[in-house]
C-alpha cells in the first residue's frame, strides 16, 4: 500500500479521512529544508487530476493549488492530494518522518515509476482515499519518468492576486437604465 499524505477530514466529505484532522498537524515554522520537500511533492506523478477549485480550509482563501486540489499525485511510494504542497508550504503540516527520510534519500529528485510495481500498490491504496471505482492500474509505459511541468510558485501566485484585487473596479457595475416614456 501507498503512503498516504495529506488526506485530511476538512478535505473531503467522507469521515474519518487517513490523516485525520489538518488542525491537529499545523505547526508554526516548517523543516529547515521545506521549499525541497514543497518542490519534490510539486514534481510528483499526476496520477487521477480532478477539474475543480477549492479554497484553504485553513484560511478559507484561494492558493496556487486551488484548481484540481484533490488531483492525486504519487511518486511511486507516496500518494498526495495536489494541494498538499500548499499546506506544507504555508501552514508547515506536519510531514511524516518516513516520508522526509524517503524524500531526502532521493535527494529531493523524483524518481520514475515502474509501472509493474506500482500496480498493485495502487490497486490496493485507492478505496481507502474514497477511489473504490478507480479502475485497476494499467500503463501502456513500463517506466514513466518524471515530467517537468510548470507550478506557480507562492510568490507568483500572491503577486498575480495582489495585480488582480488592484486591476479590480470599485463599485456598480451596471448602467442605469433609461426611464421608460
Amino acid at each position: 500500500m501507498l503512503g498516504l499524505l495529506g488526506f485530511y477530514d476538512e478535505l473531503e466529505s467522507l469521515p474519518s479521512r487517513p490523516n485525520g484532522s489538518i488542525h491537529d498537524a499545523l505547526r508554526p515554522a516548517g523543516e529547515p529544508d521545506e521549499a525541497d520537500l514543497v518542490a519534490y511533492l510539486d514534481a510528483g506523478h499526476v496520477l487521477i487530476d480532478v477539474m475543480e477549485g477549492g479554497r484553504d480550509v485553513v484560511s478559507g482563501s484561494a492558493h496556487r493549488h486551488s484548481l484540481g486540489c484533490s488531483s492525486l499525485v504519487t511518486d511511486g511510494v507516496w500518494l498526495w492530494r495536489r494541494d498538499f504542497p500548499h499546506y506544507v508550504e504555508a501552514h508547515h503540516v506536519l510531514v511524516p518522518t518516513a516520508f522526509m527520510g524517503h524524500v531526502r534519500g532521493l535527494s529531493y529528485q523524483m524518481p520514475a515509476l515502474i509501472s509493474a510495481e506500482f500496480a498493485s500498490h495502487y490497486d490496493e491504496t485507492m478505496p481507502l482515499v474514497g477511489w473504490a471505482s478507480a479502475v485497476p492500474w494499467r500503463s501502456p509505459v513500463a517506466v514513466l519518468e518524471p515530467q517537468s511541468r510548470a507550478v506557480t510558485s507562492r510568490a507568483e501566485f500572491d503577486a498575480a492576486m495582489l495585480a488582480q484585487e488592484r486591476n479590480r473596479p470599485h463599485g456598480k457595475w451596471a448602467k442605469p437604465r433609461k426611464p421608460r416614456a
